[in-house]
């Protein structure tokens, strides 16, 4: 067991420390690109790369359903962290494409990894699933219910995306990305701190509008293509500027650091632009900053996760580093984590 410490600005409460043992991620192996885009939809190439940087997504197969994509991730987590499926205690999974309403995904990602002494539940926070979902897990191993907990951001969005409106379909992508978050081996390297928070006021600007109890399915919602993501890009994009910049100054300034301080800043994939602002204003220079929109898209939940893959094959990310992580998504949702590099 590990060291004990204060964490979280908890007063008065102990807890355990903990880490991200592992990282595993996975992709569907279709890629759709730009170019293919344009044969499908009036756009181009060029208008796509300038207003969000992408040229290509992956796209999941017709048999492929977000719990496949999971499962996968999970499998390569597990494996990574040197750990049985028997040893994980706890799984959630940030989706916002799940299979079906129920069962959740995290019974079939624990069924489908065969995690038999787990439980968990699926977790609704859009593209801050991952942050929500990570936070979630630590505090279940920081508090010792379970010493080892699988955090999961999945999402299948080419399912929900409306191959009609060019201004949705060309930024969503498939992919999943998992942790094992476990007791730390040394309290040094370990989650940090969060901060988390939602303003309902935005739900509109961002949403899909039909499929739930307020709007069931029908032959009008089914017409009116009301099962698609539905945006006001220009609302989403101003919130997720001005927030993503204030959440991470907040946390930093609650642990005494500056963004000199970190190694590395890992912001949820939604668009070139956003990421770039919100550095910007933190003041850190663009080799600190971790973009892998391009070969991507938004995988919304996933987007975190593969960026962290992608700076760990790089050798960008390494032990002992100082790393932040901050997402905006529908809802809204705003999050942003700090943590020491356990590997």
């Amino acid at each position: 067991m590990s060291e004990k410490t204060k964490v979280w600005g908890a007063p008065g409460r102990t807890l355990r420390s903990v880490q991200i043992s592992s990282l595993g991620t996975y992709v569907p192996s279709r890629v759709l690109t730009n170019d293919e885009l344009e044969r499908m939809v009036d756009t181009s190439n060029e208008w796509i790369l300038q207003r969000t940087g992408i040229r290509e997504r992956h796209i999941a197969a017709d048999d492929e359903a977000t719990s496949d994509l999971a499962i996968k991730a999970a499998a390569s987590a597990i494996s990574g962290a040197g750990l049985t499926p028997e040893e994980i205690g706890f799984v959630v999974v940030g989706t916002t494409t799940p299979d079906m309403f129920f069962p959740s995904t995290a019974c079939l990602v624990q069924d489908g990894i065969g995690a038999k002494r787990a439980w968990g539940f699926d977790l609704g926070a859009a593209c801050s699933g991952f942050t929500y979902a990570v936070t979630t897990a630590a505090h279940i191993v920081a508090s010792g219910a379970q010493d080892h907990a699988l955090a999961i951001g999945a999402d299948v969005m080419s399912r929900i995306v409306d191959y009609k409106d060019r201004t949705t379909c060309v930024i969503f992508g498939d992919g999943a990305g998992a942790v094992v978050v476990s007791a730390a081996q040394n309290p040094e390297f370990r989650v940090i701190d969060f901060t988390h928070e939602i303003d309902g006021s935005g739900g509109p600007a961002l949403r899909m509008p039909a499929g739930g109890s307020r709007r069931p399915a029908s032959q009008e919602t089914v017409d009116d293509r009301l099962h698609y993501v539905h945006q006001d890009g220009a609302a989403v994009f101003k919130f997720a500027v001005r927030n993503t910049g204030q959440i991470c100054r907040r946390l930093l300034e609650r642990n005494g650091l500056t963004a000199g301080d970190l190694d590395l800043f890992v912001s949820h994939q939604a668009n070139r632009r956003i990421i770039m602002a919100a550095a910007d204003q933190l003041g850190l220079p663009e080799d600190k900053v971790v973009i892998n929109i391009e070969r991507f898209g938004n995988t919304t939940g996933a987007t975190i996760p593969l960026a962290l893959a992608d700076a760990l094959a790089s050798n960008r990310l390494k032990k002992g580093d100082l790393v932040l992580l901050a997402s905006v998504g529908a809802g809204f949702t705003v999050g942003a984590m700090l943590l020491r590099w356990a590997y």
